[in-house]
């Protein structure tokens, strides 16, 4: 795969090919641009562009370590890959955590770019409980106690983690094959760069997302055990006018696999608007 180089590290992505408007995919959170493996293909048989990348820190990207990880600096990222390919008339889509990236892409580079975004089980607006976001869905507690146990006991966590990734009311709704590919690209993640991102899933998007113009796709499943929809794309849906949402009825967080058919027909449809 080529890489960008960034503020010294290499950004590894993948121009899938396809003659038509370029669609981004932002993978989420402890993958890679792998993790897109059931949608690229829909995408480049309706003829769009595609490129996938892997987030600093992730896949086969560089990681800085355990300092400096922030959305503005992931976004920059983004925002580099877009530059270097030249990218217009682009629809940025984010999973979990990549719907930050969406997000503060807006917030920090403006639509000037873009044609559309799509926000599929994703983290913005503010996923923060506190006082101050009471509707929030993840308190900082529980986010550095999770810190801790991903440090402590990496594999653990994570096989945790990614079956209820793919869980609804505790039971898997992938087969074990699809969990064992999550967790191997899991595996290749810097341990550092792991842990820093896992407090970013309460950044603040608010003011991110009010300034989305630009049609808007909001996809998430209603048994999203890891980021609630109430919490979440409910929220982005209010506050952005005009703006689709699809709700999969009985899906978890990780519908880009278990409903991967319907995910990529109500996003097909979005497109091609």
């Amino acid at each position: 795969m080529p890489t960008l180089p960034r503020d010294g590290i290499e950004i590894s992505y993948t121009d899938h090919g396809g003659s038509g408007r370029p669609v981004v995919l932002v993978h989420g959170w402890p993958l890679s641009g792998e993790s897109w493996s059931d949608t690229v293909p829909a995408l480049l048989d309706a003829g769009y562009r595609v490129i996938t990348y892997d987030r600093r820190g992730f896949g086969a990207s560089g990681s800085t370590g355990a300092n400096g990880y922030d959305y503005d600096l992931l976004t920059a990222d983004l925002a580099a890959l877009l530059d270097a390919l030249d990218l217009d008339d682009v629809t940025l889509v984010g999973f979990s955590m990549g719907g930050g990236e969406v997000a503060r892409y807006v917030g920090n580079h403006g639509e000037s770019r873009l044609h559309s975004v799509a926000f599929l089980s994703a983290v913005p607006p503010w996923l923060l409980l506190s006082d101050e976001n009471p509707e929030g869905g993840l308190d900082m507690a529980t986010a550095r106690g999770m810190q801790e146990a991903m440090r402590s006991d990496r594999e653990g966590f994570l096989d945790e983690f990614l079956t209820t990734f793919f869980s609804v009311d505790g039971e898997l709704v992938v087969s074990e094959e699809r969990r064992q590919q999550a967790l191997r690209l899991a595996a290749q993640a810097d341990l550092d760069a792991a842990v820093a991102c896992i407090v970013l899933w309460t950044s603040r998007f608010s003011d991110d997302v009010a300034r989305i113009t630009v049609p808007t796709l909001v996809m998430h499943g209603d048994s999203d055990a890891i980021v609630p929809f109430e919490v979440s794309g409910k929220r982005v849906h209010d506050v952005v006018a005009g703006s689709d949402l699809v709700l999969i009825e009985g899906a978890p967080h990780g519908i880009t696999v278990s409903h991967a058919e319907i995910v990529n027909a109500a996003l097909l449809e979005f497109l091609a608007r």
